[in-house]
């Protein structure tokens, strides 16, 4: 188990049809983006259930180009969760307009609606909100905010696909939303991202934004340069692929999903993971377990490095925005928002993929209780 095989955090799931479809485009003489990249698209769309998709290189220039193409920048607001993975409302910064984070549910990680809500002002343009770990956001109670107060709702679901709430997958509540198709995500292609929307000047603009194609031609004018934002054919043929066997990927890690409930029990105090009652369907992003309150923030990382001593890969889930010494200069400090730091201190993001054996499993989770009780304050973890 430790005889030099660590065990990764992530590790993409990749079959013979992945292979032979990159292959198919290396033999070919298109290999920038073109027409896989359109079939990607329109794959994707029809998989969420949107009109447009438009796939873009990361989830953070995705995020850029789209704020872009609602005109939002300096002087206007956005308000978001500092809470996440891929952090994606690094791109509110980036676009000129100013970050407004709010506080998050302590259950769900995602934003907490009641919460957003305050944060309104008359410069606030959209509300920017995150399926959080796989765990769909408030979307009844965000959505009649932003209809009522007549702000867009942008839907970050860079750490969710195939979950669903009240009946409908992820990706269909906000005015567009974004998936992230990049390391440790369930669908995989390298670098890349999608917006998918029913908006269809939207796709339009977007389009224009993202990049000029080969085929194109060379006397191309436009009223905005394009920032060369696309995905390569070589990037949408693997996630193609992957998109055809998602569910088969999906099945996998909710395999791994029910070893991982099992060999947690033999931790005491254990909490199942939260579920809220509107959730109709869930895939985890990462296997995320939350130390108790005793545990502080050093404490976790002494976890984390003991893990890594075992050949286990295991990483903070966040550190949450605001906290982050870029932010400081929109005014933001350590103890603005006590249940983002309170959950963000204590969460561990531990191996997640459908690679992993029963046996893997259980080492993990006894490496993870061992160095609990390593750092001296027991061996209490809730999922």
């Amino acid at each position: 188990m430790t005889g030099g095989n660590t065990i990764f955090l992530s590790d993409p799931d990749m079959s013979q049809a992945e292979i032979d479809a990159v292959s198919a485009v290396i033999a070919s003489p298109h290999l920038s983006g073109g027409r896989i990249v359109e079939s990607f698209e329109q794959a994707f769309a029809a998989y969420v259930g949107r009109a447009h998709a438009v796939a873009l290189a990361s989830g953070t220039i995705g995020m850029l180009l789209c704020l872009k193409a609602y005109g939002i920048g300096p002087g206007d607001e956005v308000i978001a969760s500092s809470y996440s993975w891929h952090q994606i409302a690094h791109a509110i910064a980036l676009a000129g307009a100013k970050p407004v984070f709010s506080e998050i549910d302590y259950w769900t990680g995602s934003l907490a609606a009641e919460k957003a809500v305050e944060k309104i002002t008359p410069r606030t343009r959209a509300i920017l909100a995150a399926n959080t770990n796989g765990h769909p956001a408030q979307w009844e109670p965000l959505r009649a905010i932003a209809e009522r107060r007549g702000v867009l709702l942008i839907e970050d679901s860079t750490e969710a696909i195939g979950s669903a709430y009240q009946g409908i997958m992820v990706g269909g509540f906000g005015d567009c939303a974004i998936f992230d198709f990049s390391q440790p995500a369930p669908l995989v292609c390298g670098e890349g991202a999608m917006i998918v929307t029913d908006d269809d000047k939207l796709a339009s603009r977007l389009r224009q934004l993202r990049a000029r194609r080969a085929d194109d031609g060379l006397a191309i004018t436009g009223s905005q340069p394009p920032m060369q934002a696309g995905i390569s054919n070589l990037a949408a043929a693997l996630g193609l692929t992957q998109l055809q066997r998602i569910e088969s990927i999906l099945a996998r890690r909710k395999q791994v999903e029910e070893w991982y409930g099992l060999a947690m029990q033999s931790f005491e105090g254990i909490k199942p993971p939260y579920l809220a009652p509107e959730v109709t369907a869930h895939h985890w992003f990462l296997y995320v377990v939350h130390l108790g309150t005793r545990f502080s923030r050093s404490s976790r990382d002494a976890i984390i490095e003991d893990m890594r001593t075992e050949q286990v890969q295991a990483a903070p889930f966040c550190v949450p925005l605001h906290t982050q010494s870029f932010y400081a200069g929109e005014g933001y400090r350590r103890g603005a928002f006590f249940v983002t730091e309170k959950v963000a201190d204590r969460a561990i993001a531990l191996p997640f993929h459908g690679h992993l054996s029963p046996e893997q499993i259980g080492f993990i989770v006894k490496s993870a209780k061992d160095a609990s009780i390593n750092v001296g304050a027991g061996s209490a973890i809730y999922l």
